[in-house]
């Protein structure tokens, strides 16, 4: 059965509402209306739509301003503007605002009926586009307006991409995007996580191993590279190989085969390797912690995904596009931010990037009341205080006193210290539990989906 469609009809004139009503209602969808400005904005708050329809004047504002706000949040609406009969400079702006259409009162039903024909054929195209690249790199900052140009011509090659930025930033949401906009986009992408799998697993969980080759090969299994074969698979946090790895992944790469564990004859695998990590790669080539010829290998082409406190003109903008994914997740009508709170988010500096600023999110809808987040809400830390300079010691202070850095402040080190610690309990677990997820959250004392979401947050594969 098709899932019903639905349309919106934004008109201060009684008639015309009920009059578009009854002629959408007879094409099969359903329909809701709203009187003015203000209600229209809930109603999109509320639930998505396949068309919309609205008046050019509104009691409350104008036509053009809702055409411009459904341009920008919900670009998967086609919205056509109701004009007065000969109005061409009212149409020609809201074509430019955005809309695909206008309708000049009085409604001719014919002219209606195919316009709304040709919008939900424009909603089918634009949400085949969505699905076909559900990831989405978010921002009209010049940093990302550059990065999104990069992707496209980057991934028109086959060349190893290696993906540099902080903690937080999306590097694994442009890894799939480089994907998606490729020759292997119809093949897999498999993300994988390298300082999540424990060194011992490591050759068995890349290469694959043969029944019987170790305790507990109780079958074939094939590896991430079998798995992404066709396709990319990207190397998360490559820096954190061990060293007898990277000589192994060197191989496969120069000689694009495998040897399943307990194998006697190799694979080919056709795979694009994408490689990140937060980390300064070249700093642990010069420590002899990475080996440079790999270095080179996966280091063809270099892209850096900014920080989030370098493009905070793109707060805004994500911060709405998280808010209505977690309304729509929680079957909220939707979140409103404060005047203080939107300020709080807009000085804040995210240390831990979009993830922080999503987490953050998360907590405060938790938190909130009556749909309105306040900055109690937020529980944003507070600045750290100066910390002296190593040469200035406090008065008092014992000479071997340790002073950390400016760029290193205790307030951001130990989040990150809390979550090593909870990143190595898990993988414990799980290594002992022998990956039963299950099992791994009994062990830990926790629920399975409280399991399932560290899981998720730390990137343990």
């Amino acid at each position: 059965m098709l899932p019903t469609r639905a349309a919106l009809v934004v008109d201060d004139e009684r008639d015309i509402r009920e009059l578009l009503s009854i002629t959408l209602r007879r094409m099969g969808l359903e329909v809701d209306t709203a009187e003015n400005l203000a209600a229209a904005r809930e109603r999109l708050a509320g639930r998505a739509y396949d068309l919309c329809f609205t008046d050019m004047r509104l009691p409350d504002g104008s036509g053009q301003s809702l055409i411009e706000l459904i341009a920008s949040r919900y670009p998967d609406t086609p919205v056509a503007m109701i004009t007065a009969h000969g109005n061409v400079e009212a149409a020609v702006n809201a074509l430019k605002a955005g809309a695909f259409d206008f309708v000049s009162k009085p409604v001719d039903l014919h002219v209606l009926r195919r316009m709304v024909q040709n919008a939900l054929q424009l909603g089918e195209q634009r949400r085949a586009q969505t699905q076909l690249s559900n990831n989405k790199l978010l921002g009209e900052s010049a940093a990302i307006r550059e990065l999104r140009a990069t992707i496209a011509k980057v991934a028109r090659s086959q060349a190893p991409v290696f993906i540099s930025g902080e903690s937080g930033v999306g590097k694994e949401l442009v890894a799939r995007l480089i994907h998606e906009q490729g020759p292997r986009a119809a093949g897999p992408f498999v993300p994988v996580n390298c300082g999540a799998i424990p060194a011992e697993l490591m050759e068995s969980e890349f290469f694959g191993h043969r029944k019987g080759s170790f305790t507990g090969a109780v079958s074939d299994r094939p590896g991430l590279f079998q798995a992404a074969h066709g396709g990319t698979l990207f190397l998360d946090e490559v820096a954190e190989l061990p060293l007898h790895m990277q000589v192994k992944l060197l191989r496969v790469i120069q000689e694009k085969t495998v040897r399943p564990v307990g194998a006697t004859s190799e694979q080919p695998v056709d795979v694009r390797i994408l490689s990140a990590t937060h980390t300064d790669l070249a700093a642990r080539v010069a420590e002899g912690r990475f080996r440079h010829d790999l270095y080179y290998r996966i280091h063809v082409i270099e892209l850096n995904v900014p920080p989030l406190r370098e493009r905070r003109e793109d707060v805004p903008l994500l911060v709405d596009a998280i808010l209505r994914r977690l309304a729509a997740e929680n079957g909220d009508p939707g979140y409103e931010l404060a005047a203080e709170a939107e300020q709080a988010l807009a000085e804040y500096p995210f240390p831990g990037n979009v993830r922080e600023l999503e987490n953050v999110l998360e907590r405060a809808v938790a938190l909130c009341e009556g749909g309105v987040i306040r900055v109690s809400d937020l529980h944003l830390p507070s600045a750290p205080r100066p910390l002296a300079p190593a040469s200035s010691p406090a008065p008092g202070a014992a000479p071997d006193t340790a002073v950390l850095p400016s760029s290193a402040p205790l307030p951001d080190a130990l989040p990150d210290y809390i979550e090593s610690l909870e990143r190595e309990a898990i993988q414990k677990a799980l290594v002992e539990c022998r990956y039963n997820k299950t099992k791994a959250a009994a062990k830990l004392g926790i629920t399975f989906r409280a399991l399932r979401y560290k899981l998720k947050k730390l990137g343990i594969e």
